[in-house]
């Protein structure tokens, strides 16, 4: 593309009245308004929405259903029982993978797009379980767990990229929301699943029924639309409009299309001038954005933030419910652990249903000030609970827990569902919205190393949490989670601005302040 930056820095204009895009606000014209934006996305939107969200879907299937193939797997590979190490290491390879391909990805949804990222991660997914339905040794299964981490990893940085770039800001959050509802849709239907075919010991359906949605995923994003910032950015503005035209719905929006593509361009223009003017000379495009990223004051707080976020989220132990949640159950003597496991997802997708409804509304700060207190409360009441019972590391049961115990048992189950529900109100959606903090030049590096963050921390989770319940004991490992949190929560007090009805680009403009945005 060329370069057609100026020499003097473009400001964006400050946000009119609403009702009115920013680049299309004229006082001496005197033609008629275009009509106000509509109460609710396009057909359009919700279509794209929903065939970029299947890849949240398979993300949540393959988080859930390792929880109820633990629990089946019994000596089915290499011919013995599985020991907590075996059980860690498959579990964790999944985050592994999705942690080293998150980077990478980023690189190729800027130099081949969204969509197509979007569609390598199908593939990749379609791959990676039936691997898993033939594995009969512990290596096979974690090779085919490793495949669908690659697929993950993807998928978990580009789909909600995408959304964002193409959603409405009004319904942005809601929009970008609904990706986590198909990975919450997703847990549900895995341990669904997992309940129904788990008494049959039939695991390798549970892991090979993962590349159905694949399929329907691939067929249907061929027939969607690249972002059409990512088209702008390549020079393709004449594309973005008429797939922005699709976007804003009806006629008589021509001017808005043409105004919203204007200030893409102005963005792009901005940032090329920067980078014209730092001297980026023959360096290569991921060295050069590597550098805007840490060099430029606003970028280098939009990753902080982002990377605090997604840390937070896989720190804060939830992951580690999804994946051994079943095995939790089994050892407090629960007799139908994967029903029971069942209850602890439905809480997640029904509170999720609940944020998709007011994160516009109510705002990204504050739901996450407003819920993580629930999540502290209800972690330290699990460790309360744990206090009371002796667990068996066996591929059972305790004996040692007298029927007096029970009781604790069902406290347990109860402050885990309070603690998925905060977590599923706030920190399980927000920090997804993390596009909205970077310029357009360095969203997609700086949403996949936050993303590469997401990963590293849920590694850690898999890897550690049956070790550390061993070590630390289950109550002090909880005790420690909410430490996390309370740490976390302190952060986003300081740090974390509101970015609700806000446009991509007015939204990044906040990290421009020496409060971070946090008083505006």
């Amino acid at each position: 593309m060329n370069n057609n930056s100026a020499s003097e820095p473009l400001l964006i204009p400050p946000s009119p009245p609403s009702g009115h895009h920013p680049f299309l606000h004229h006082p001496e014209d005197d033609s008629p308004s275009p009509p106000p934006p509509s109460s609710s996305p396009s057909l359009f939107i919700y279509l794209l929405t929903f065939s970029a969200g299947i890849s949240g879907l398979l993300f949540g299937y393959d988080t859930g259903v390792i929880s109820s193939t633990l629990v089946s797997l019994g000596t089915s590979l290499s011919s013995r029982p599985l020991t907590p190490l075996d059980k860690s290491i498959i579990t964790s390879s999944t985050s592994l993978f999705a942690l080293l391909v998150s980077p990478f990805s980023s690189i190729l949804a800027d130099s081949l797009g969204r969509k197509r990222v979007i569609l390598i991660a199908s593939f990749l997914f379609i791959i990676g379980a039936l691997i898993q339905a033939w594995s009969h040794t512990v290596a096979l299964m974690v090779l085919g767990r490793s495949v669908v981490g690659m697929a993950v990893g993807a998928a978990s940085f580009v789909v909600p990229l995408y959304i964002a770039e193409l959603a409405p800001k009004e319904h942005r959050g809601r929009l970008v929301t609904m990706n986590v509802i198909f990975i919450t849709a997703g847990q549900v239907l895995a341990y669904v699943v997992g309940w129904l075919l788990g008494e049959y010991g039939a695991w390798r359906w549970m892991v090979g029924l993962g590349a159905v949605p694949a399929f329907v995923q691939a067929g249907l994003m061929v027939l969607m639309p690249e972002s059409p910032r990512w088209l702008v950015m390549v020079g393709r503005s004449g594309e973005a409009k008429v797939v922005l035209g699709k976007v804003v719905g009806g006629k008589g929006r021509e001017r808005e299309v043409e105004g919203m593509v204007k200030g893409i361009e102005i963005e792009v223009r901005e940032e090329e001038g920067r980078r014209g003017g730092g001297g980026g000379g023959g360096k290569s495009g991921w060295v050069q954005g590597l550098e805007e990223l840490v060099g430029v004051r606003r970028n280098r707080r939009a990753l902080a933030i982002a990377c605090l976020l997604q840390g937070l989220q896989q720190l804060c132990g939830f992951n580690s419910l999804m994946y051994f949640s079943a095995t939790i159950f089994m050892m407090l003597g629960f007799p139908i652990p994967t029903l029971t496991s069942l209850v602890v997802a439905v809480t997640n997708f029904a509170l999720t249903l609940v944020a998709l409804l007011i994160i516009d509304k109510v705002g990204r700060r504050r739901i996450l000030l407003w819920s993580i207190p629930f999540m502290v409360a209800g972690l330290l009441f699990a460790a309360y609970g744990f206090s009371f019972i002796t667990l068996s590391y066996t591929d059972g049961p305790g004996d040692e827990n007298p029927p007096a115990v029970q009781g604790s048992a069902v406290v347990i189950l109860i402050s885990i569902m309070i603690y998925v529900a905060g977590y599923a109100i706030g920190l399980g959606n927000v920090p997804w919205m993390q596009s909205e903090l970077f310029a357009l030049n360095v969203r997609s590096l700086g949403s996949g190393i936050a993303t590469a963050t997401n990963w590293g921390a849920n590694f850690v989770i898999g890897l550690t949490f049956l070790l550390l319940m061993e070590a630390l004991t289950p109550s002090w490992t909880f005790v420690l989670y909410a430490v996390i949190c309370v740490i976390g929560y302190g952060m986003i007090c300081v740090f974390y601005p509101e970015t609700a009805g806000l446009s991509l680009e007015e939204a990044g403009s906040l990290l421009e302040d020496d409060n971070w945005g946090v008083r505006r």
